[in-house]
């Protein structure tokens, strides 16, 4: 089970002040798609992708070359206007991808496809999906990869959660 929130390099902000490079270091598309994701993911897997709609594209060539096939997406209402070029963004998305034999979750552990939830600091993700992740899938290994910060019960991968095991604040 693999959780992925990309550090999404965006290219003509509306308020560069608000870019995710005043953050968090950025990668490019290739240095996405260069990720070893599929190497690191068990032959039976389930990824869940987060995106911005300006991204879904890009999203869609990452779960293809990391060896997934798209399955479904929920989106999170972040009950709160962001920033956007065509629209004034409120959401993200959630792909779900697979690879190899893995069944949907047992109906009783299926969450419904809107998150509410209110956005919190920059680029966070509510923890009330973690919480789902793990009724939906609850025996098996977790890992996320970009997370913010150390969680219970899951393997953590990148930039923050590094900066915090290591003791550096967190921005």
């Amino acid at each position: 089970m693999l959780v992925v929130d990309p550090p999404w390099r965006y290219t003509g902000a509306s308020d560069p002040t608000r870019t995710a490079e005043n953050h968090y270091p950025t990668l490019s598309h290739d240095e996405l798609l260069a990720l070893p994701v599929g190497e690191i993911a068990a032959r039976h897997a389930v990824l869940f992708l987060w995106t911005t709609p300006p991204k879904v594209a890009e999203a869609a060539e990452l779960i293809a070359a990391w060896g997934f096939a798209y399955k479904t997406c929920a989106v999170w209402d972040k009950e709160r206007l962001g920033l956007g070029s065509w629209y004034r963004l409120q959401h993200e998305l959630l792909l779900i991808a697979t690879r190899g034999n893995v069944p949907p979750p047992a109906p009783m552990n299926r969450p419904p496809s809107v998150i509410h939830a209110p956005r919190g600091a920059h680029s966070a993700k509510p923890a009330t999906v973690r919480e789902q992740i793990e009724r939906m899938y609850p025996h098996v290994p977790r890992i996320e990869l970009f997370a913010r910060g150390a969680v219970p019960g899951w393997e953590v991968w990148g930039f923050e959660a590094v900066r915090e095991e290591a003791g550096l604040q967190v921005g």
